[in-house]
């Protein structure tokens, strides 16, 4: 978020220093492992729907003015079971945004994609217009961008402590100190390290994804959509295998909490990091579960209704936060670049941010999107 919101803040003109404790795109935070999904129709607050579709004009605009493709359109088919809510909202949302997706039984799926195995029970959503996102290109196709634009990077230089001045914001790390009129504090996974922001509702979690040997006849990208599904065992997305690099998939739900300058164990250091991920595709897509080829670990940053934060600071109104985007933020990055640095320059946000609003937190949640 915060290099997207440097590359947007930098196209209007405005000084910007963006300051990361990796050297961007990296595997410290939420954003490696290639691929994200990009879809439009959303349960749960309608809002996420409208965001997706800006998001979607955005990310076509950035491949035009980078000249790379990172929007490949794949489809993706939402699996779950028959009358569940977030299906049912999906296709609202769909009808109400003129979006095109089709509802199709258990048959039908099975018909259509025949690495898919799955009962009578289920039914899908599938949009044809969504796909995956290039996650690390685009990353990079930021700052290349904003650094054009006159954006200067600090990278490799962590964020130790951030303090208010009569004047300024002031931002403390061992290769100095950087003052700055506003601050947009996006730390991911990492709001835990900084002085000030620990109390905020975000809990960091290691995931683990992998890529699986698979029948390319079957689960190429070419012939395969992204795909998310559930049952009583847990949440899974995934992604076709594309250029031969196996079907990769991850689990939404679980994973272990991690705290900022713990330990950060790699892939397999818990034996359900892939006993989790084989099982699902052995009973889903049977023919996508060969060898591993390939494994990692990424954190998610969590809030207790897994809406995002996107806010002023509540005492420092020049201090803005953008976090908790809790495993489903990337595909919304462009626009949260957007929204944060029209906020920044013209003092308002150019479309209601009240279901982001930190308040939310001591008044109730709000429901769970998917």
């Amino acid at each position: 978020m915060g290099m997207s919101a440097g590359y947007y803040l930098s196209r209007q003109g405005v000084q910007t220093l963006l300051i990361d404790a990796f050297n961007p795109p990296h595997t410290g935070g939420s954003h490696h492992g290639e691929t994200r999904l990009m879809r439009h129709a959303y349960a749960g607050n309608p809002l996420y729907t409208k965001l997706a579709i800006r998001a979607d004009q955005l990310w076509r605009q950035l491949e035009e003015t980078g000249g790379q493709k990172l929007l490949h359109r794949t489809g993706v088919l939402n699996m779950g079971d028959q009358g569940a809510l977030s299906l049912q909202q999906k296709r609202e949302q769909a009808q109400t945004h003129g979006l095109r997706v089709e509802l199709l039984n258990a048959e039908e799926i099975r018909h259509r994609w025949k690495g898919i195995q799955i009962p009578d029970s289920v039914q899908g959503i599938y949009e044809p217009n969504a796909g995956y996102l290039l996650s690390e290109a685009c990353i990079q196709s930021f700052r290349t961008q904003a650094v054009a634009h006159g954006a200067l990077v600090v990278p490799n230089t962590p964020v130790k402590d951030i303090q208010i001045e009569s004047d300024c914001v002031k931002v403390f790390t061992d290769s100095g100190d950087f003052c700055a009129g506003k601050l947009i504090v996006s730390l991911g996974a990492w709001f835990g390290s900084v002085a000030g922001f620990q109390q905020l509702p975000i809990r960091s979690v290691r995931k683990a994804v992998a890529w699986f040997e698979a029948d390319e006849q079957l689960y190429s990208a070419e012939r395969f959509p992204g795909f998310t599904f559930g049952d009583a065992q847990g949440g899974y997305y995934g992604f076709p295998s594309i250029n031969g690099s196996g079907v990769k998939i991850g689990r939404h739900d679980a994973g272990q909490t991690w705290i900022p300058s713990s330990p950060f164990y790699p892939f397999g250091h818990y034996p359900e990091d892939e006993a989790d991920l084989r099982r699902a595709l052995s009973t889903y897509l049977p023919l996508a579960a060969g060898r591993i080829v390939r494994s990692g670990v990424c954190k998610y940053e969590m809030t207790p209704d897994e809406n995002f934060i996107i806010d002023q600071h509540p005492k420092h109104r020049h201090i803005f936060l953008a976090g908790g985007f809790s495993g489903h933020g990337f595909k919304f990055s462009s626009v949260v670049g957007e929204i944060l640095a029209d906020w920044v320059t013209k003092g308002k946000a150019k479309c209601d941010l009240s279901p982001f609003a930190l308040k939310r937190f001591t008044t109730g949640a709000t429901e769970v999107p998917h």
